[in-house]
């Protein structure tokens, strides 16, 4: 069985050469399950990002195996697409996500493999909140992390800890079914709430990582910009994958208002049989009834939207597999 770490990297001529040796030292021992799952084959891939600085170079000379180098900088989701179609092409069962920073350990690696080779997930994400708290984390992106997953977990019916983590693995079904529509931020939110919306099995695995002090950003400068862009990611795939509860419960809880204030109008009417001083009950009630009626109409339109969706979504699944089978 083949293994791909892939390092997704911009601008890292500084700290990949490193990271690349310690994925290295990490990759010396076998993986196996008890289940006599084993992987045979490890190689490293780095996907240069549109840097401009000498980050191909050093991957090349560092010892990677497979280095994709692309102009201009397309961000992250792009970043992690090539690193997918790579990884199929190649043939590879897994594929192994780590920053090239060096922040995350690479000795964690056999951590996220081990459930994906016994065969009780399909994917696994490194968890920074969880049994250990990651440390020097600015306290708005903790916060923002924490805040999105009950979010998330709560519309999807799915316990989720770690949303932006990037440090995850997938096994090669996984990597057939994910498909990244955006790709001019991240990956890491959407990609989450797509395998869940799919059926796959996701398992967070808590790890130790500790932020550098001068560590800089490469997705975004500003905080709010990053909050911005991930709630827009974020607010699309919930709409996508669950649109009943999107569209439909606002609806539902317009309409109970509307109805409630009928039945309010209804009780003074009855008291003294004046339509006048009540009737504001009725203009809000009205309003909210007709506001009410449309979302549950469009829950149902984008239910069916849904539904051709997921059929166009399988042949997709069904051309990738033919294409990338492996001989």
């Amino acid at each position: 069985m083949k293994l791909i770490i892939n390092i997704p990297a911009y601008n890292e001529e500084k700290d990949l050469g490193k990271t690349i040796v310690r994925i290295k030292e990490s990759l010396s021992n076998d993986f196996y399950s008890e289940e006599g799952a084993r992987i045979t084959e490890k190689l490293i891939q780095v996907v240069d990002d549109g840097s401009s600085d000498n980050t191909a170079e050093v991957a090349k000379n560092s010892g990677a195996d497979i280095v994709i180098s692309y102009k201009p900088n397309r961000r992250l989701a792009y970043s992690f697409k090539q690193a997918v179609e790579s990884s199929l092409e190649k043939g590879a069962d897994f594929m192994v996500n780590i920053d090239a920073d060096g922040q995350f350990d690479p000795n964690d690696i056999p951590k996220l493999l081990l459930p994906i080779l016994k065969g009780e997930v399909d994917m696994t994400i490194a968890d920074r909140f969880g049994k250990h708290k990651a440390k020097n984390i600015p306290w708005v992106r903790s916060f923002f992390n924490r805040f999105a997953a009950s979010i998330i977990g709560f519309f999807l019916n799915y316990k989720t800890n770690d949303l932006t983590c990037g440090f995850r693995a997938h096994n090669r079904e996984t990597l057939l079914r994910l498909n990244l529509t955006n790709t001019y931020f991240t990956y890491t939110q959407d990609t989450i709430i797509d395998a869940i919306g799919k059926n796959l099995k996701l398992k967070w695995i808590p790890i130790v990582v500790t932020y550098f002090d001068n560590r800089e950003a490469k997705i975004t400068k500003s905080i709010f910009k990053f909050i911005s862009n991930s709630f827009k990611i974020i607010l699309k795939a919930i709409r996508d994958v669950r649109p009943l509860k999107f569209f439909g419960w606002p609806g539902i809880f317009l309409m109970s208002i509307g109805i409630i204030g009928f039945l309010i109008f209804l009780f003074n009417y009855i008291q003294d049989l004046k339509i006048a001083p009540y009737l504001h009950y009725i203009v809000f009630s009205a309003i909210s009834l007709l506001l009410g009626i449309q979302l549950v109409v469009f829950a149902l339109i984008a239910d069916m939207i849904k539904s051709a969706r997921q059929l166009t979504e399988e042949l997709f699944y069904q051309w990738k597999k033919d294409k990338y089978n492996k001989l």
